[in-house]
């Protein structure tokens, strides 16, 4: 029996216009009337994924940047693990040096030292993989981060590295450059304390090695005194493997990656299609989604 749902959003929950479909948010409002705990698990901040979930009127806990924030359904941090100041500061220093676009993600927000470059980055790779949007609509959905505040800019990373108070949760790196990003790669491997993964093709993401979404929502349903064998994780990336590989009902996205279809028997349709909530109904009903 089903006690608990995590989700993943990007790729996943949400459709390729960054939206909650109807079906999706009717499937997961159903599970929580069933009295099922429904989480999500993303690689987003917690004001970028709490604020598209409010905007479709779901309320739940969220575990945030692959794992490293986690916050009840009160939006309050209950758990948090950073990339300890030293290594941040090295893994910073030796992607710059390989010229490679990065966000650093903080209990403070997100950081970019480029507003420009940042935009264009963006919107240069979610164009390529969404040719049917047009551009200037996602420019204008990328400067809405800065505008609510999602993104905030610095003149250097040192600056966030030198608060006390500020615990670096996550670095993600972009770049449409393949070579780029396998070099990037192999030169992180060498670190020890941090684990790299991806939520899409043109990108890396760099945490400390505890913080990856199978361990907190491990943490998270121990809390609530569900077993992970009674869990159900949906998800479509690298950085969602975490968590498929250790529930008792994984379910893998239409348009997962290969990799991840290959490791994960259970498939649901793409996220085009629902595939959310067609997953839920058909776990919770046995039927289809109507």
């Amino acid at each position: 029996m089903i006690k608990c749902i995590a989700s993943d959003m990007d790729g996943t929950l949400l459709n390729s216009r960054q939206e909650i479909s109807e079906l999706n948010r009717e499937a997961i409002l159903f599970a929580k009337e069933q009295g099922i705990e429904f989480v999500i698990a993303t690689g987003r901040s917690y004001d970028e994924a709490n604020g598209v979930l409010e905007s479709s009127g779901i309320n739940c806990p969220i575990i945030a940047a692959n794992g490293a924030e986690i916050r009840n359904i009160q939006g309050e941090i209950v758990g948090t693990m950073g990339i300890d100041r030293e290594h941040a500061a090295t893994i910073i220093n030796l992607l710059s040096k390989l010229d490679i676009y990065l966000e650093v993600y903080t209990s403070k927000g997100k950081y970019t030292e480029d507003y420009e470059k940042s935009i264009s980055v963006i919107v240069d790779i979610f164009h390529t993989a969404n040719p049917e949007i047009p551009a200037e609509e996602i420019r204008s959905t990328i400067k809405d981060r800065f505008v609510k505040g999602f993104i905030q800019t610095v003149n250097d990373y040192g600056e966030i590295l030198s608060d006390p108070d500020c615990v670096v949760y996550k670095i993600i790196v972009f770049s449409k450059d393949h070579e780029q990003l396998t070099m990037a790669n192999a030169s992180l491997k060498a670190l020890k304390e941090i684990k790299i993964t991806s939520s899409g093709h043109n990108n890396l993401e760099i945490n400390h090695i505890n913080a990856q979404k199978g361990i907190a929502l491990e943490n998270f349903v121990k809390s609530k005194g569900i077993t992970l064998k009674e869990t159900m994780a949906i998800g479509d990336n690298f950085n969602d493997l975490s968590m498929l590989k250790i529930v008792g009902h994984p379910v893998a996205m239409g348009n997962a990656v290969p990799e991840i279809k290959k490791v994960i028997a259970n498939h649901t349709v793409k996220n085009d299609e629902d595939g959310v909530g067609k997953a839920i109904y058909q776990v919770l009903t046995g039927q289809p989604a109507k």
